[in-house]
């Protein structure tokens, strides 16, 4: 019988969408269901619908947080106030150091997912475009012309897509060692020590 466990308060939509996320980003989209993630949260699949009309209703709300966080997050890194190109660079490594910035493995999942469904392909398109813009309009704002921007924009979206695809493990002390010297591949200048000092004290 599907009846809700009384002594459980009942789920929220956040429950739900987490556990979809783990589902999702451990074995794809064609294992996201809605009786197995009642199963995986211990509770009747009816709790499911006082959050989603449906399985569609759930796939959309993450496809729409993906859109939130990680292209919202890149874009607003990108414009975030910065008095060289250097600073501007460590505004957005920020979202490959905290990955409540930007989510790797989401962001892996959504590819996958991508490559099996046309109208998510195409929303994924216009994501790739809208950070390559913005990378593009970071680098122009300080003075690259903009057929360098551009390049310069892809070097680093593509980098960042090859980590990702290849599931790149590294400590966050290492990766931040790095950082300095793919600024300078980047952007063919060194970051000034000040500007180092002031990323850092982000993480520390």
């Amino acid at each position: 019988m599907d009846t809700q466990d009384i002594s459980r308060p009942r789920l929220s939509e956040e429950d739900w969408l987490a556990a979809a996320y783990e589902v999702l980003t451990e074995s794809g989209v064609e294992a996201v269901k809605v009786m197995p993630l009642a199963k995986r949260l211990g509770v009747a699949r009816t709790s499911f619908y006082w959050h989603f009309k449906d399985r569609e209703e759930l796939l959309e709300a993450m496809v729409r947080r993906w859109e939130e966080r990680n292209t919202g997050n890149l874009v607003a890194r990108t414009e975030a106030y910065a008095e060289s190109i250097a600073e501007a660079m460590f505004n957005l490594f920020d979202c490959w150091i905290d990955p409540g910035l930007f989510d790797a493995r989401l962001d892996l999942a959504i590819r996958n997912w991508a490559r099996n469904d046309s109208s998510l392909q195409e929303r994924l398109d216009l994501a790739d475009a809208r950070r390559e813009q913005a990378m593009t309009n970071m680098f122009i704002r300080f003075g690259y012309p903009q057929a360098d921007a551009l390049i310069r924009a892809r070097a680093m979206i593509y980098t960042q897509i090859g980590y990702i695809s290849m599931q790149v493990h590294e400590s966050t002390e290492y990766r931040i060692s790095l950082m300095p010297g793919w600024i300078e591949v980047f952007t063919g200048t060194r970051p000034a020590q000040r500007d180092l000092d002031r990323f850092l004290s982000r993480h520390r």
